[in-house]
């Protein structure tokens, strides 16, 4: 039975997206839920995947093509006969039943990376050599590779010079050009949309992270083996930009033609890091969620971000972001709004410095804050305000749970 493999629908934001390389051959076997090809669209990078046992007799659509919801690309036959071996030298297998691989074949496969986590292991310059592969054969899996990078453990980072271009010869100057990604595409296209469009003013002020820091160690052991989730710091400025929000609706609306929409929820975007760049998943009616909801989902974020699990659902909407450069170790920024949003918070890195509180020095851990905001929609006296309400909640913590 011949079956076809579609273009997964698209949320309505996103319009078409480009398949990269594919991962099996025309000829070669497949078994359901294997790794056909990755889509990129400028939010995320989808997997398409088998449907069925079977071999794979036709690739309709090449990789680095456009393609859109539904549009079929390729074709596997349910009672076709693999005529194709794959790239560790193992002859495909047919629909038939599967049988025990050789000892000669478990060998061949035996640490070899799929081509997803070969990509995988390239765009975050591993060893493959201490990753332990959990498929067929030994063969190394996008979730080994996944794994390894959790723990820790089972991958350390190559050298430098394993990844880097051969280094010209004396005197020689070179250049390399390659083609910007989709999402890297429609990043710069946000940015510079964001500048061009938007009225964009950024105030500073700086907050005590003390009180912070001596409750998340009073009761940081406590609340990791209750919730199982470490306490960080950003639930805490999540928690602070909401009362903060409801207190200044205007930092939370946006504009729409010629009309302002306030927005009676607080989705709230959180910057993280993946392998092909910056991306802000939501915390959908952040007000309705607990110290450790929040940590759990941001935590949850950070996974899929690096792994490029992210769904578009994830990525679409949102009211107000945060932005953590300090995990970068930046100090100050000028955080850029995310379209079509009104103003976003940036984080930074916390430092130790000398402080005059009630006419002492005193070392005290500080961080400054950076609110870039649309002046179109917020007046500076808002967004001073509305930083200063995050900072007074900050430096006394137990307000953040009386809500005042």
């Amino acid at each position: 039975m011949r079956i076809e493999v579609k273009v997964p629908v698209f949320s309505e934001s996103v319009s078409e997206g480009t398949l990269l390389e594919w991962q099996k051959q025309v000829g070669q076997a497949v078994k359901r839920d294997d790794p056909l090809i990755d889509i990129e669209t400028d939010k995320v990078v989808l997997e398409v995947v088998a449907l069925e046992d079977g071999v794979l007799t036709e690739i309709v659509v090449p990789g680095g093509t456009n393609v859109v919801s539904e549009q079929v690309i390729a074709v596997i036959d349910t009672d076709a006969v693999a005529t194709v071996t794959d790239e560790a030298g193992v002859v495909g297998e047919s629909a038939a039943p599967a049988q025990a691989a050789s000892p000669s074949a478990q060998s061949a496969a035996t640490g070899v990376p799929s081509p997803a986590a070969r990509k995988m292991i390239a765009d975050n310059a591993l060893d493959a050599a201490t990753i332990v592969g959990s498929g067929k054969d030994g063969r190394i899996t996008k979730e080994d590779v996944a794994d390894s990078m959790k723990s820790g453990v089972k991958s350390q980072p190559a050298t430098a010079a394993a990844y880097a271009p051969a280094a010209p010869a004396s005197g020689d100057r070179q250049e390399e050009r390659v083609p910007m990604s989709r999402i890297r595409q429609r990043i710069a296209e946000r940015l510079l949309s964001a500048q061009q469009n938007a009225a964009i003013l950024t105030t500073f002020n700086e907050v005590d992270l003390q009180p912070v820091m001596e409750l998340r160690n009073r009761y940081k052991s406590n609340f990791e083996r209750k919730y199982g989730v470490r306490l960080g710091f950003m639930s805490f400025f999540v928690k602070a930009a909401v009362e903060a929000l409801r207190e200044f609706p205007l930092v939370n609306a946006s504009i729409d033609g010629n009309d302002l929409i306030y927005h009676n929820f607080f989705d709230i975007g959180i910057a993280v890091s993946s392998p092909r760049g910056l991306v802000v998943p939501i915390l959908r009616n952040a007000e309705h969620m607990s110290f450790a909801e929040i940590e759990g989902t941001v935590s949850e974020f950070g996974e899929k971000a690096t792994e490029n699990r992210l769904s578009i659902e994830e990525l679409t909407g949102g009211t107000f972001s945060i932005s953590n450069g300090g995990i970068f170790g930046s100090m100050l920024s000028t955080p850029i709004l995310n379209p079509p949003q009104s103003a976003i918070l940036g984080m930074h890195k916390i430092q130790e410095r000398p402080m005059v509180l009630d006419g002492e020095i005193v070392i005290r851990p500080m961080m400054y804050l950076a609110l870039s905001y649309d002046h179109r929609v917020v007046d500076g006296r808002e967004a001073v305000s509305f930083l200063v309400t995050i900072k007074n909640m900050l430096e006394d913590p137990a307000r953040l749970l009386l809500e005042i």
